[in-house]
């Protein structure tokens, strides 16, 4: 059993802060006016987020704050620094981070500020874990897909510090992994503006027959409930218990808080054998919020119905009623009420000499790190008193006035000597005097020093420097395919592309996930045609997939192609730990939103990066170059997810197929199960299409063009080739995704 668990609470709002702080939670996470995921929250800015680390510190509670979302170069080089500065002075606990070109910059801006891996990050398995403990990484958030048993993994793996969802909301998709939002309106869960469309209501069809029946919320989860979870979450070597909302209301934060103290605190008195949950508590958790019930997340199983908030249940009258009911009561004891610091203090009085007042937090057993120490202050001399002496009442009684501030009296003690008189004016300052100095020491104990030389690096003379490629230089053209039908329509017009496509055609992605019983033979047919093979990753690379591949390395290692697409970290460690030394190129949902995310991957060898899907002509003019991999044909993957609509709808034959999802507006999604590793990918609607603006004077700035085949059947296939060759305007639906409107 570990010995500390922290309580991690949200706080969307300073008022949610404080009833975080009220309802016992040992640490806070809360995002500024800028960068963090949570962009609609009613988040403090400037001043006032120094004053919440500040608040937070004066009870012993940590605050992190959250960047967790990707940053534009502008943003980086020229806004990050001067945001984080003020926040790092006051002493900041920990920054939350997504992007790794945020991760190096405050590494190097300030070396002493721990840094937390946001869950935004993905990481699925211990290759993740120890490539960001080798950068500086103190704590990782994973993807919350993950089971009790990948979590121990993890742990036994690295040394780093484990942050887990144990209550509220949960994303359908794998988080950092979810374009939804964002293709259908602009609105980026990677920047922080989320618009939800997972809880709409979709219709599946299988062979475009409706398989779903009257269920409609599909890609809804459950809240996590994970509170019975706690004594087998804190074994698999978790050390924060994370609550999920700071988009919910202060009342919401402290009841829910309240309740998780109350278990937390049981399991680390009793330990495992006596946990129990109330069915009150049980009950309370619910009225607070739920959706159809709560589940216990992925900690036990994979995916399922049991998972999915499938009916859409709205509360009754009286649910209202009684929720209400629970809130006003919450917002009394938790959120319109201080919180109180017990101090404990010795007054000494002698006459002649200065009064001395010993102030100093009271001993409750809590860890309050740096803000232990307590301070003395001097009053005036207390004369021999010509008439009756004062007794220690009379000082208690005047000391114990705590009135409006922070504090309530757990110890005073007045040690007098002799018969003494002081005025009441005097008692009254020497209390003021100490309840102020104590509460600039609890706070200022946490500050620091900004760093000296940081502030000649945020113009971005810290990062990497690339140069695009000279205009009209030839440029190359990558293909990837799905399925060997694809594969073999492109290899049949391989030498027409070469002569015709004015590109330089010089490589072919071959999907590892659908096409694993035939990679060898594809890559041999390539090379055959005097293309460069490359074997593309699965998406996602769990403990299962990690086992597989490990069983099989020298499979992987001797496998005759010339380098792998890899699209999360753990490829990435596996690869490289592997002794691999060919070819690597990080595909688009490696995000490298910036120069030095950029310059992260080629620090580490990676030969090409393929620019990402949500930036903008101007902003990707800003990070790419000749090695830049721009997609300009494809559907994009909206969503990456562990839940299986198969499973969710009872269907499940362990046999990939291919289904669609049909929306409000009569849109249909396709949808791939792959079985073999056990995740969906959803597909937009609309495949993308630049095909017609490639010659376009400075319209690009990539040196390869990659034309990305999914779904398309052979037919389909031809027609894109030859499309690409006329460079036609397209004559059915499409998408010319961020090229010109990016996310905010």
């Amino acid at each position: 059993m570990e010995n500390r668990l922290e309580l991690l609470a949200p706080a969307g709002s300073f008022e949610s802060l404080k009833a975080a702080v009220c309802a016992g939670a040992d640490a806070a996470y809360m995002g500024g006016g800028r960068f963090g995921a949570r962009a609609y929250a009613d988040n403090p800015e400037g001043g006032a987020l120094t004053e919440a680390i500040d608040y937070a510190h004066f009870y012993g509670v940590k605050l992190y704050l959250t960047v967790n979302t990707l940053l534009k170069e502008r943003e980086l080089e020229q806004e990050l620094y001067e945001y984080l500065r003020p926040c790092y002075e006051h002493g900041l606990d920990a920054v939350i981070v997504q992007d790794v070109g945020v991760l190096r910059a405050v590494r190097e801006w300030f070396p002493d500020l721990p840094v937390h891996a946001s869950t935004q990050m993905t990481v699925c398995g211990a290759g993740g874990a120890r490539l960001l403990e080798r950068e500086g990484v103190r704590r990782i958030v994973p993807a919350r897909e993950l089971s009790l048993a990948e979590l121990s993994e993890i742990r036994r793996a690295s040394g780093l510090e484990i942050e887990c969802f144990v209550h509220g909301a949960l994303c359908y998709c794998y988080s950092g992994q979810c374009l939804f939002s964002s293709i259908l309106g602009g609105r980026s869960g990677n920047r922080g503006r989320c618009a939800q469309p997972c809880r709409l209501s979709y219709e599946a069809l299988a062979g475009r027959k409706p398989v779903s029946g009257g269920e409609g919320t599909l890609l809804s989860p459950k809240d996590l409930c994970a509170i019975d979870l706690l004594p087998q979450i804190a074994r698999a070597g978790v050390c924060s218990l994370k609550i999920e909302g700071r988009m919910k209301r202060p009342e919401y934060v402290a009841g829910v808080v309240r309740i998780y103290r109350k278990y937390v605190d049981r399991y680390l008195q009793y330990g495992e054998k006596d946990y129990r949950v109330s069915e009150a508590d049980r009950k309370e958790l619910l009225l607070l919020f739920n959706r159809d019930g709560f589940s216990r997340g992925y900690y036990e199983r994979h995916n399922g119905r049991e998972l999915m908030a499938l009916a859409g249940r709205k509360p009754d009258a009286r649910e209202k009623k009684a929720y209400e009911e629970r809130l006003q009561a919450l917002r009394r004891e938790y959120v319109e009420t201080e919180k109180k610091l017990p101090i404990s203090g010795v007054l000494y009085a002698e006459a002649g000499r200065p009064m001395r007042l010993e102030l100093a937090p009271a001993k409750t057993g809590g860890d309050r790190g740096a803000g232990t120490e307590g301070v003395t202050v001097y009053g005036e001399c207390p004369q021999v008193p010509k008439n009756r002496p004062m007794e220690a009442s009379q000082f208690e009684k005047q000391l114990g006035k705590t009135g409006n501030t922070p504090f309530e009296w757990a110890e005073l003690e007045v040690r007098l000597q002799g018969p003494l008189f002081v005025p009441v004016q005097a008692v009254n300052q020497l209390r003021r005097d100490a309840f102020s100095k104590l509460q600039e020491r609890l706070v200022q104990s946490f500050w620091r020093t900004g760093p000296a030389e940081t502030a000649m690096r945020a113009n971005g003379r810290g990062s990497e420097s690339f140069g695009v490629g000279p205009a009209g230089a030839a440029r190359a053209l990558h293909i990837s395919v799905e399925t060997g039908e694809q594969l073999r329509e492109v290899l049949e017009r391989a030498e027409y592309l070469k002569e015709k496509s004015g590109l330089s055609f010089g490589a072919v992605y071959v999907d590892a996930e659908s096409m694993e019983e035939e990679l060898e033979e594809a890559v041999c047919r390539i090379r055959e045609k005097g293309l460069k093979a490359y074997a593309a990753l699965p998406v996602i690379f769990r403990m299962k997939t990690a086992e597989r591949y490990e069983n099989r390395k020298d499979r992987w290692l001797s496998l005759p192609a010339d380098g792998y697409v890899f699209r999360n970290l753990e490829e990435y460690e596996f690869l490289r730990s592997s002794g691999f030394e060919g070819d690597l190129i990080s595909d688009h949902n490696v995000y490298t939103f910036n120069r030095r995310s950029r310059g992260f991957w080629k620090e580490k060898g990676v030969r090409f990066v393929t620019a990402p899907l949500e930036l903008n002509g101007r902003e990707l003019r800003e990070t790419a170059c000749d090695d830049s991999i721009q997609i300009v044909y494809g559907r994009y993957p909206m969503m990456v997810t562990a839940g299986c609509l198969h499973k969710t709808l009872d269907r499940c034959r362990r046999k990939t197929e291919l289904w669609m999802l049909r929306d409000r507006y009569q849109n249909l999604f396709p949808v791939k199960n792959c079985c073999r590793d056990c995740y969906n990918v959803i597909y937009n609607s609309r495949p993308l299409y630049l095909l017609d603006q490639l010659d376009g004077p400075g319209e690009f700035h990539a040196g390869i063009f990659r034309v990305m085949f999914t779904t398309e059947d052979a037919g389909e296939v031809r027609k894109v080739l030859e499309q690409l060759v006329k460079r036609s305007r397209p004559d059915g639906d499409f998408t010319r995704g961020h090229r010109k409107r990016g996310v905010e």
